[in-house]
């Protein structure tokens, strides 16, 4: 069990979200971003699966396949498009939690990657796992669009609140 360590990933994972979320804006969703992660369902697991270079639920998934505290967390942060999945389909994402989301992909990229680290990074990892849960077009095309722009651009391009605001009102419509 490694408590320590997963304590600090995901406290440094969080104050990297935080540090994009303020730059876009988002006072609220940075300062509350993964506070589930403190709780005891994800905290545990995520200790007792602690890899440091990746998610400890994907370990936890090949050991017993499934993880409870996936379970529990993506039905607690909207920033999660499975947290968007109702029984007609998937739904689109608001911007406040796709913005979140964005910033999340970054942070995680950052936290389990270090020095490996390129804003190709988030871009590669959504086309990787792109249809593995079902996310609404405008959605898709949302992330696609930003993730693409951050691997060209750079983050001081998108992680601000004018880029966030037009980008998504031009794919999805009004904010």
């Amino acid at each position: 069990m490694h408590i320590i360590k997963h304590f600090l990933t995901i406290t440094a994972h969080r104050f990297k979200v935080m540090k994009y979320c303020f730059k876009c804006g988002l006072y609220r969703q940075g300062l509350t971003h993964d506070l589930s992660k403190y709780s005891l369902v994800e905290f545990i697991e995520g200790a007792k699966y602690y890899a440091g270079n990746h998610s400890p639920i994907s370990n936890c998934r090949k050991e017993t396949g499934k993880s409870e505290a996936w379970l529990h967390h993506k039905g607690r942060n909207p920033h999660h498009p499975e947290y968007w999945i109702d029984y007609t389909g998937p739904i689109m994402m608001p911007y406040k939690y796709i913005v979140e989301s964005i910033c999340d992909k970054i942070a995680a990229g950052k936290t389990y990657k270090k020095k490996d680290y390129d804003n190709s990074e988030p871009l590669n990892f959504y086309y990787k796992n792109l249809g593995k849960v079902p996310v609404h077009k405008k959605t898709g095309e949302f992330y696609e669009h930003v993730l693409t722009d951050l691997s060209i651009h750079g983050e001081k391009y998108i992680l601000n609140k004018k880029y966030m605001k037009k980008t998504y009102t031009q794919i999805c419509g009004k904010k």
